[in-house]
Protein backbone atom coordinates (compact mmCIF):
# COMPACT_ATOMS: atom_id res chain seq x y z
CA UNK A 1 0.00 0.00 0.00
CA UNK A 2 1.43 3.36 -0.98
CA UNK A 3 2.20 5.62 1.94
CA UNK A 4 2.63 2.87 4.53
CA UNK A 5 5.72 2.98 6.72
CA UNK A 6 7.04 0.81 9.53
CA UNK A 7 6.69 3.11 12.51
CA UNK A 8 6.60 1.27 15.83
CA UNK A 9 7.40 -1.72 17.97
CA UNK A 10 5.26 -1.95 21.07
CA UNK A 11 6.25 -4.40 23.82
CA UNK A 12 3.43 -5.56 26.08
CA UNK A 13 5.06 -6.55 29.35
CA UNK A 14 4.34 -8.71 32.37
CA UNK A 15 6.06 -6.20 34.66
CA UNK A 16 6.30 -2.74 33.11
CA UNK A 17 8.34 -1.26 35.95
CA UNK A 18 11.00 -3.99 35.65
CA UNK A 19 11.00 -3.77 31.84
CA UNK A 20 11.54 -0.01 31.90
CA UNK A 21 14.36 -0.40 34.42
CA UNK A 22 15.98 -3.03 32.19
CA UNK A 23 15.85 -0.93 29.02
CA UNK A 24 17.05 2.14 30.91
CA UNK A 25 19.94 0.03 32.21
CA UNK A 26 20.79 -0.78 28.59
CA UNK A 27 21.10 2.95 27.99
CA UNK A 28 17.77 3.85 26.39
CA UNK A 29 16.32 7.24 27.27
CA UNK A 30 12.81 6.58 28.57
CA UNK A 31 11.51 9.75 30.23
CA UNK A 32 9.63 9.36 33.50
CA UNK A 33 7.21 12.14 32.66
CA UNK A 34 6.25 10.71 29.27
CA UNK A 35 4.47 7.68 30.70
CA UNK A 36 0.71 7.12 30.79
CA UNK A 37 -0.14 6.82 34.44
CA UNK A 38 -3.39 5.95 36.07
CA UNK A 39 -3.04 6.95 39.68
CA UNK A 40 0.51 6.04 40.63
CA UNK A 41 0.69 3.06 38.26
CA UNK A 42 2.56 3.42 34.97
CA UNK A 43 0.85 1.67 32.04
CA UNK A 44 2.68 3.08 28.99
CA UNK A 45 6.07 4.61 28.21
CA UNK A 46 8.00 5.55 25.10
CA UNK A 47 11.75 5.42 24.52
CA UNK A 48 13.37 8.43 22.91
CA UNK A 49 14.99 6.64 19.98
CA UNK A 50 15.92 9.61 17.82
CA UNK A 51 14.96 7.55 14.79
CA UNK A 52 12.05 6.85 12.51
CA UNK A 53 10.76 3.87 14.51
CA UNK A 54 9.26 4.25 17.98
CA UNK A 55 9.85 1.77 20.79
CA UNK A 56 6.96 1.79 23.24
CA UNK A 57 6.04 -0.28 26.30
CA UNK A 58 2.62 -1.18 27.72
CA UNK A 59 1.25 -3.09 30.67
CA UNK A 60 -0.94 -6.07 29.78
CA UNK A 61 -3.88 -4.33 31.41
CA UNK A 62 -3.37 -1.28 29.19
CA UNK A 63 -3.08 -3.48 26.07
CA UNK A 64 -6.59 -4.76 26.75
CA UNK A 65 -7.84 -1.15 26.82
CA UNK A 66 -6.76 -0.36 23.25
CA UNK A 67 -6.94 -3.86 21.73
CA UNK A 68 -10.07 -5.88 22.47
CA UNK A 69 -8.42 -8.80 20.67
CA UNK A 70 -5.31 -8.82 22.89
CA UNK A 71 -4.20 -12.29 23.91
CA UNK A 72 -0.76 -12.94 25.37
CA UNK A 73 -0.52 -16.27 23.53
CA UNK A 74 -0.41 -14.32 20.25
CA UNK A 75 2.69 -12.57 21.46
CA UNK A 76 3.39 -9.46 23.41
CA UNK A 77 4.82 -7.42 20.56
CA UNK A 78 2.68 -5.18 18.38
CA UNK A 79 4.26 -4.21 15.06
CA UNK A 80 3.08 -0.75 14.02
CA UNK A 81 2.36 0.34 10.46
CA UNK A 82 1.46 3.99 9.93
CA UNK A 83 -0.78 4.74 6.96
CA UNK A 84 -1.31 8.10 5.30
CA UNK A 85 -4.81 8.82 6.64
CA UNK A 86 -7.68 7.78 8.86
CA UNK A 87 -9.57 6.60 5.77
CA UNK A 88 -6.61 4.44 4.74
CA UNK A 89 -6.83 2.57 8.07
CA UNK A 90 -10.50 1.77 7.49
CA UNK A 91 -9.93 0.85 3.85
CA UNK A 92 -7.00 -1.46 4.49
CA UNK A 93 -8.83 -3.13 7.41
CA UNK A 94 -11.78 -3.91 5.14
CA UNK A 95 -9.56 -5.17 2.31
CA UNK A 96 -7.53 -7.41 4.64
CA UNK A 97 -10.63 -8.97 6.19
CA UNK A 98 -11.97 -9.66 2.68
CA UNK A 99 -8.69 -11.54 2.09
CA UNK A 100 -9.36 -13.65 5.22
CA UNK A 101 -6.81 -11.88 7.42
CA UNK A 102 -7.77 -12.20 11.10
CA UNK A 103 -8.98 -8.89 12.55
CA UNK A 104 -8.23 -8.39 16.25
CA UNK A 105 -9.32 -4.79 16.87
CA UNK A 106 -11.71 -3.07 14.45
CA UNK A 107 -10.81 0.51 13.50
CA UNK A 108 -11.75 3.13 16.03
CA UNK A 109 -10.78 6.65 17.07
CA UNK A 110 -8.15 6.01 19.74
CA UNK A 111 -7.75 8.30 22.73
CA UNK A 112 -4.26 9.43 21.61
CA UNK A 113 -5.77 10.97 18.45
CA UNK A 114 -5.17 8.35 15.74
CA UNK A 115 -7.47 6.02 13.84
CA UNK A 116 -6.33 2.59 15.00
CA UNK A 117 -6.93 -1.09 14.18
CA UNK A 118 -5.08 -4.38 14.71
CA UNK A 119 -4.83 -7.39 12.42
CA UNK A 120 -2.89 -10.62 12.77
CA UNK A 121 0.01 -11.51 10.47
CA UNK A 122 0.35 -15.10 9.15
CA UNK A 123 2.46 -16.07 12.20
CA UNK A 124 -0.06 -14.71 14.69
CA UNK A 125 1.73 -11.45 15.48
CA UNK A 126 -0.48 -8.42 16.10
CA UNK A 127 0.08 -5.64 13.55
CA UNK A 128 -1.41 -2.23 14.19
CA UNK A 129 -2.71 -0.04 11.41
CA UNK A 130 -2.62 3.57 12.50
CA UNK A 131 -3.18 6.98 11.02
CA UNK A 132 -1.07 9.99 11.87
CA UNK A 133 -2.07 11.50 15.23
CA UNK A 134 -4.54 14.38 15.07
CA UNK A 135 -4.06 16.33 18.33
CA UNK A 136 -7.60 17.75 18.07
CA UNK A 137 -8.99 14.21 18.43
CA UNK A 138 -7.16 13.34 21.67
CA UNK A 139 -9.14 12.40 24.76
CA UNK A 140 -8.24 11.06 28.22
CA UNK A 141 -7.12 7.42 28.32
CA UNK A 142 -9.66 4.84 29.44
CA UNK A 143 -10.12 4.07 33.09
CA UNK A 144 -8.50 0.71 33.76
Amino acid sequence: MAGARFSQINLVTHDLKATLAFYRRLGLDIPEGGAWKIGATIHHAKAETGGDVDLEFDSRRFAHAYNRGFAAERGRVVIGIELESREAVDGLWTALLEESVQGLQPPYDAFWGARYAIVEDPDGNPVSLTSPVDPTRRSPPPVL
